[in-house]
């Protein structure tokens, strides 16, 4: 077992995380193909996966939480999800070339996986991504930079997809409302694969 393994095995020991799908999941589910493949990659407890499920999505949820996947595959199962859990650490080499028809990442930032990512995606495949920038509000999430978007880095990073939603709100206009911590994307793979 590695250090980071056992870190995240700790963490959902704690019986007080709850699976919740991501924001910007929840909000363009409407997008979602009626039938493919998802993956949940990072997935934690597996909100976004369960979500992805229950839509009719066959569904492979990636962690490197033992603890984390045992939980979500018992409630898949209860529930009759089908949701398939691999317990890795998340490499280029671990996505599958053209394999998924969405892919959702949220609370999860490894740059060297973007070309790998949109690599896994088939044509026409959708982009989910959700994680924390480094101007934001407060100390919810990572503080190490290497963990934190740079002001409109999911743009950059995955540039080749199409654009469908993007949402950075950082310190503009009334605080008290909207997500300030994250940034929100969608993409979409073209039907030649990348764009021209």
């Amino acid at each position: 077992m590695t250090a980071l393994q056992a870190k995240w095995d700790a963490i959902y020991s704690n019986d007080e995380w709850l699976a919740e799908a991501s924001e910007t999941l929840l909000s363009h589910r409407h997008l979602l193909p009626k039938k493919g493949r998802a993956l949940d990659l990072a997935c934690g407890l597996g909100g976004n996966a369960m979500l992805l499920a229950a839509h009719g999505l066959s569904v492979d949820a990636w962690d490197i939480s033992a603890v984390a996947l045992a939980k979500l595959q018992q409630h898949a199962n209860h529930s009759l999800l089908p949701i398939v859990t691999r317990q890795c650490s998340i490499t280029p080499e671990t996505l599958a070339i053209a394999g998924y028809d969405v892919i959702i990442v949220s609370r999860f930032l490894d740059r060297s996986l973007c070309n790998a990512i949109m690599g896994a995606l088939k044509p026409e495949g959708l982009l989910f991504y959700q994680t924390f920038t480094r101007n934001k509000l407060d100390q919810q999430g990572p503080c190490n930079p290497d963990y934190l978007l740079e002001r409109n880095e999911l743009l950059a990073l995955f540039a080749p997809l199409s654009l469908i939603y993007y949402r950075e709100y950082a310190h503009i206009g009334d605080l008290r409302y909207g997500n300030r911590n994250e940034a929100c994307y969608i993409g979409q793979k073209n039907l030649t694969g990348m764009n021209q």
